[in-house]
C-alpha cells in the first residue's frame, strides 16, 4: 500500500498531509488494498458495504443495467476519487448501481467507522481527514446537479451542447478531451448512440464543432 502514498497526497480525502502522516494513517483507517482485472465488479448493486473507497490505479465506471441489459453509465471514477460514501451511513440501504474496472485496477477500502472516530493515539490529522472527505461530498453533490442539468434537457443535441459547453469550461479551453467513447458517451447522456452520432454530425457541418474520436473543438 505504500506504494500509493504519492496518489493518496493528492486526493481530496488526504488534501494537506505529508507522506509520513498518510503512512502512519494507513493502519489506523483499516485501509485494505484490492486489485481488480479489467471487466470485473468492485461493487455490485444490492450489495451492503461500510467502507469508503479511494481508486489508486486504474478507471472505474459506475453504471447501472436495467432488465433487458440497457445500460446507463452514471459516472466515472477517476485515479484519486473517492467513491462508495454515499452508502456507508447505517441506514443508507443497498447499493443502486454497479462499480466496474474499465482496466485493470486497485482500489483501497478504509473502514469508515475508524474513518469517523478518532482513534485511541488521537492521530494528529484525523480530523483534518474527516473535513477532507466532507468537502469531497461536497464536490461530488455539485457534479450530480451538473449532470442532472445536462439530462433534463429534452432533445439529443441539447444534451450534447450541456455537456460539451460544460466541458469547455471545465478545462478552459475551446479544445479538449472527454473521457467516453462514443458509446459511453451515450449510455451517459441515456441518449441512442446511432442517434447521437448522427447529431454529431449535424453539429460538424453546421459549423458548432469539430470532433475526432474523444478530442472535441468547439467552433
Amino acid at each position: 500500500m505504500k506504494k500509493y502514498i504519492p496518489v493518496l497526497k493528492k486526493t481530496k480525502m488526504f488534501a494537506g498531509i505529508g507522506d509520513d502522516e498518510i503512512a502512519a494513517m494507513l493502519s489506523c483507517l483499516g485501509a485494505r488494498l484490492y486489485s481488480y482485472k479489467k471487466g470485473e465488479y468492485v461493487m455490485r448493486q444490492g450489495e451492503h458495504i461500510s467502507d469508503i473507497t479511494v481508486l489508486v490505479k486504474g478507471n472505474l465506471h459506475i453504471q447501472k443495467d436495467d432488465y433487458w441489459g440497457n445500460r446507463s453509465i452514471l459516472g466515472q471514477i477517476a485515479v484519486g476519487e473517492m467513491f462508495g460514501e454515499a452508502y456507508v451511513a447505517p441506514e443508507s440501504g443497498a447499493l443502486l448501481n454497479d462499480v466496474v474496472a474499465l482496466e485493470d485496477s486497485d482500489v483501497l477500502f478504509f473502514d469508515v467507522k475508524r474513518v469517523i472516530m478518532t482513534c485511541s493515539f488521537a492521530c494528529r490529522f484525523h480530523a483534518m481527514v474527516v473535513q477532507n472527505i466532507f468537502f469531497a461530498i461536497s464536490d461530488k453533490n455539485r457534479k450530480l446537479v451538473q449532470k442532472l442539468g445536462h439530462m433534463s434537457k429534452r432533445s439529443t443535441r441539447e444534451k450534447l451542447i450541456s455537456y460539451l459547453s460544460e466541458e469547455a469550461k471545465r478545462q478552459n479551453s475551446s479544445v479538449f478531451s472527454i473521457p467516453f467513447n462514443r458509446q459511453q458517451l451515450a449510455d451517459f447522456l441515456s441518449v441512442d448512440r446511432s442517434a447521437m452520432s448522427n447529431e454529431l454530425c449535424k453539429m460538424r457541418n453546421e459549423g458548432l464543432l469539430e470532433f475526432e474520436k474523444n478530442n472535441f473543438r468547439l467552433l
